[in-house]
């Protein structure tokens, strides 16, 4: 009988020492660590390790569930995995423990909540996004080719007297950025 924990980040960007923190002061045999993978895929190398190592009686921790998995369905696929190996499932901030039918109902009722919260996110992210074109402005990163090296690209082009690799050094790009733009020409 033994108590393991499992920390994700979705980003590599993102840190975990928050999640470590939590843990730190617990008895937990080992700390699995899935740092920049998205809780939206259900198979992640660590979480994978975790449930095949699992015995009867053992615990996985977690700081907050939406650590296990963003929708609802792999929560709720994890849980059972975990439950099926015969170990329970506990999260610090929740205080949710699936060792009762009181733990597991919370966890169903708070994995919905979360997988709404992100469904939300996403909603709010598209409609940003569609506002924001229909006023002509596009996501990403600003074109290197501004108006006056379009016409110095176009105007070396007809010429025909340089080759791309000498049209992209002129107007100071790269080729790939050159042919892009031609392929919009």
């Amino acid at each position: 009988m033994a108590s393991f924990g499992y920390i994700r980040t979705s980003t590599k960007d993102q840190s975990s020492q928050l999640q470590r923190d939590a843990m730190a002061g617990l008895d937990l045999k080992k700390i699995y660590a899935d740092e920049g993978v998205s809780g939206t895929l259900a198979s992640r190398p660590e979480w994978d390790k975790l449930i095949d190592r699992l015995e009867e009686g053992d615990e996985v921790v977690i700081w907050k569930f939406d650590r296990v998995g963003r929708k609802t369905m792999h929560v709720l696929q994890a849980v059972e995995d975990i439950t099926a190996k015969g170990a329970t499932f506990r999260s610090l901030t929740e205080k949710i423990d699936t060792s009762g039918p009181m733990g597991q109902a919370m966890l169903t009722i708070m994995a919905a909540f979360a997988q709404l919260e992100r469904d939300t996110i996403v909603e709010r992210t598209k409609a940003g996004l569609e506002a924001a074109k229909a006023q002509g402005r596009v996501g990403g990163r600003r074109s290197v080719v501004d108006a006056k090296k379009l016409a110095t690209i176009k105007k070396l082009v007809k010429s025909g007297d340089h080759s791309r690799a000498d049209i992209a050094r002129m107007v100071d790009i790269s080729p790939a950025t050159l042919y892009r733009v031609l392929a919009t020409l």
